[in-house]
């Protein structure tokens, strides 16, 4: 079983920055991606970074050249870093992960099967 638990979120000024952190389990020696979403009041949930057990990693335009995805296999946690962070980028973001892995990591909401329970980020003037 898979479980993932957000860490992180906060309240920052424009032009700050934060790092997320991702707490997962049921993952480690397994062909995974993993995958950090967003999702703003009154909007669609968003793909913002992906990564795979190759450490293959890719972004959305939503928020790239601003963040980072990594991981630490040893204390099995994704990262992900934002910079430059502005009001638009207010959002509960979301850390997940599928098992089902092709080759590539898909960044639509549908293709995860598992999340974890969100953490707020607010960016404010």
């Amino acid at each position: 079983q898979v479980h993932l638990v957000e860490s992180g979120g906060g309240s920052v000024q424009a032009g700050g920055s934060l790092r997320l952190s991702c707490a997962a389990s049921g993952v480690k020696y397994r062909r995974y991606c993993m995958a950090w979403f967003r999702q703003a009041p009154g909007k669609e949930r968003e793909g913002v970074a992906f990564l795979d057990h190759n450490v293959h990693l890719s972004y959305t335009e939503s928020m790239a050249g601003r963040v980072t995805i990594s991981q630490d296999n040893a204390q099995n946690t994704l990262y992900l870093q934002m910079a430059s962070l502005k009001p638009e980028d207010t959002a509960v973001y979301y850390c997940a992960a599928d098992l089902r892995y092709s080759g590539w990591c898909p960044q639509g909401r549908i293709d995860y099967v598992y999340w974890g329970q969100g953490t707020q980020v607010t960016v404010s003037l």
